[in-house]
């Protein structure tokens, strides 16, 4: 993706275009699996691990990426689409592949609506179905 792309996504969510925030943006978009944060920090090994951790934690704030705890211990992030709301209520489940431990987005699978006892209040969701992927299953 082109540098004026990258930008102009950051802007369109209110951050500020930074060296390291477009790089960060860039391998998460090159990706077509959610990365954790020692797979970014291993491929930008110049980079360091609590300035890409505060780039993600800011990309999440503004609905950028979004967070999956895929039961690994470690947390993944991927690329909201444009239109994503990023609420608990609107959330779409995920893939872990048990073979390459690699965790995949099915965005178009989403959570049915859930409604909670009185006074419950949801602050995060998590769906994710567990299994060998198809390149693993090939």
């Amino acid at each position: 993706m082109q540098t004026q792309e990258l930008t102009n996504l950051l802007k369109n969510r209110a951050i500020n275009p930074t060296a390291m925030r477009l790089l960060v943006l860039d391998k998460l978009m090159q990706s077509n699996v959610a990365l954790s944060l020692a797979d970014l920090e291993f491929e930008m090994d110049q980079a360091d691990r609590i300035t890409i951790y505060r780039t993600l934690k800011k990309f999440e704030e503004n609905k950028l990426i979004h967070s999956i705890e895929d039961g690994t211990g470690s947390i993944k992030y991927a690329i909201c689409e444009s239109n994503c709301k990023c609420t608990p209520e609107y959330t779409h489940a995920h893939f872990h592949c048990t073979s390459c431990n690699q965790t995949f987005c099915l965005r178009k699978i989403h959570l049915p609506e859930i409604t909670l006892p009185r006074n419950f209040k949801v602050d995060q969701t998590s769906f994710t179905l567990k299994g060998i992927c198809d390149q693993c299953n090939a």
